[in-house]
């Protein structure tokens, strides 16, 4: 079953445009974004199955947003508990946020991709352990799995440091 972009177009680009937005902090950033994952799902939507249009979508807009972050020279804010003490306020102290931005590059080093995806939806994005699990496509024990390899990552490097 070939892929209808436009019929994906209607029915998701206001999810894609929320995750966008969510992410980019920034109504512009996060349209042209949103065009830009449904361009790549044109290029490659004869090599893409239509079984789960939603997760798709959203695994693609969260990898361009995040890629547009790193392009940009920028890093997500994760301020929510993440990582303990680790704070970032995209606004206030420059020199705080060179020094998390500087952390989080250490803290996903040697990290697959998909856990910075990870970190992201259940840190940032609230979602449940379930959720992340249905968006990653890992298990749920999976999910726990590598935010818990994370956060002992986290309290080595925090141990390092101090």
């Amino acid at each position: 079953m070939e892929i209808d972009v436009e019929e994906y177009y209607n029915r998701y680009a206001p999810m894609v445009m929320r995750r966008c937005r969510s992410i980019l902090k920034d109504e512009d950033l996060a349209y042209d974004a949103m065009q830009e994952v449904f361009m790549k799902l044109v290029e490659k939507k004869s090599r893409l199955k239509g079984d789960y249009p939603s997760s798709l979508l959203y695994t693609m807009a969260t990898n361009h947003c995040l890629n547009v972050l790193k392009k940009r020279n920028r890093e997500v804010n994760i301020s929510v508990e993440i990582f303990d003490n680790i704070q970032g306020s995209a606004k206030e102290n420059t020199e705080e946020n060179l020094i998390n931005a500087e952390m989080l590059d250490i803290i996903f080093k040697n990290e697959k991709p998909s856990t910075r995806d990870i970190a992201v939806m259940y840190y940032v994005d609230k979602m449940t352990y379930e959720e992340v699990s249905h968006v990653s496509g890992l298990s749920v024990s999976g999910v726990r799995k590598r935010l818990r390899n994370l956060q002992g990552k986290v309290t080595g490097i925090k141990e390092e440091f101090l």
